[in-house]
């Protein structure tokens, strides 16, 4: 995978591809996740990690409560590359468990 921003059209592929519940722009895909408990939402975040680390590609989170916030972005590239779509599919299947 490359470092490369996506351009407009592949952005427009992306929103179709993921959950809907993904916010797309040129910038970051970012995501709210409620879970049912703290601990599933603690849960999801040690789920998150192993994932993170295969791909080398770190997501800036928050955790308050039962609830996760997710913000996709390569910081090197100054916006959205495969890197962030790879990591957000992967995601969505992990959340639909959890939740």
């Amino acid at each position: 995978m490359e470092r490369k921003l996506l351009t407009a059209a592949e952005l427009d592929r992306v929103r179709e591809e993921l959950s809907a519940d993904w916010l797309v722009d040129p910038h970051a895909l970012s995501r709210t996740v409620e879970f049912p408990t703290f601990l599933t939402a603690v849960r999801f975040i040690d789920e998150l990690a192993p994932v993170a680390e295969r791909l080398d590609h770190h997501p800036d989170l928050s955790l308050s409560w039962r609830t996760v916030s997710l913000r996709l972005t390569t910081h090197s590239a100054g916006g959205v590359t495969e890197y962030d779509v790879a990591l957000a599919r992967e995601l969505d299947p992990v959340i639909d468990r959890l939740r």
